[in-house]
């Protein structure tokens, strides 16, 4: 956020709240100060929320609210197909890119090959398993991000300002990966995946910290990013198609109860060496130049 132009735009010392969320204070001949409200939750609430997803009760009530995705429509044939939707994010690298984590990967493909298998119907729309992925910062996408493109060098100026927040967050490279474990499924209004929940409280201020040097980033604030979301680690595995109106819900619920059973009987980790600025055009496809901004923990 740059300085006021003139000291008669802010008279007197006030508070300002805007749509992102962010306040500011200003009084003549001073520079905006911004303090972004803290959307992400401290680490023991961050736990008692996602744990409370897993549970059955939860399945059931979140059930009653999914949506069929605009993300992907039919074609032709009737194969739902991905539709464009593009912006930025900084994420972990996707599958194709990261041999390390194969296991836990792997564990994620046998997961939604028996989601696929085992819901009835065809309304689930899988992602390709080479996309995987936890996204650690949405930055900016769709309308927002078609706006924005008409703004001069808007994208050498975002991938400069995540330089900027990773350069600033050097403090948090303690030179190992972090560990986030898998925890159950999670239901979302328009997708499924898989929920991670940090190893211990210092794997989850890491990342809510550089989380927080992105959203706080003055430079990334002008361009349109914001943060909207509280963070919740998670892989999506499938998008929702048109909803069955004899959708067992019930039966449902139990299953995806059974689901984490069994993904609690071998619970893999996700190790998160690095975060990287990534492109992408829809949802099963993320891209980035050798010379984009990474943040290597």
């Amino acid at each position: 956020m740059s300085t006021l132009d003139n000291d008669a735009a802010c008279p007197v010392k006030l508070q300002i709240v805007n749509l992102m969320g962010l306040t500011s204070s200003c009084s003549p001949n001073s520079s905006i100060i911004i303090r972004s409200k803290k959307l992400d939750d401290p680490y023991q609430v961050y736990l008692n929320r996602v744990v409370r997803q897993t549970l059955g009760e939860k399945y059931l009530s979140a059930l009653q609210h999914i949506q069929e995705s605009p993300k992907f429509h039919p074609d032709e044939t009737g194969n739902r197909k991905a539709v464009p939707f593009p912006g930025y994010s900084v994420i972990t690298p996707t599958w194709k890119d990261d041999v390390k984590n194969n296991e836990f990967y792997e564990q994620m493909q046998k997961c939604q090959t028996q989601l696929l298998q085992e819901i009835p119907g065809d309304w689930l729309v899988p992602l390709p398993p080479d996309s995987f992925h936890l996204t650690l910062a949405d930055l900016i996408w769709d309308d927002a991000y078609r706006l924005a493109i008409s703004t001069p060098d808007l994208e050498a100026k975002l991938r400069q300002q995540i330089a900027d927040s990773f350069a600033q967050s050097r403090h948090l490279a303690k030179g190992q990966a972090i560990a986030w474990q898998v925890l159950g499924i999670m239901v979302s209004t328009r997708s499924i995946g898989v929920l991670l929940m940090p190893g211990d409280e210092q794997s989850y201020d890491q990342l809510v910290e550089l989380r927080r040097s992105i959203y706080q980033n003055p430079g990334l604030i002008a361009l349109g990013v914001e943060q909207q979301y509280h963070f919740t680690a998670h892989v999506t595995l499938a998008y929702f198609s048109k909803i069955p109106e004899n959708l067992d819900r019930d039966r449902l619920s139990l299953l995806l109860t059974e689901f984490n059973h069994q993904l609690m009987d071998n619970p893999q980790k996700l190790l998160v060496e690095r975060a990287e600025l990534r492109k992408f055009e829809n949802m099963t496809e993320y891209q980035r130049e050798p010379d984009w901004p990474i943040f290597q923990f």
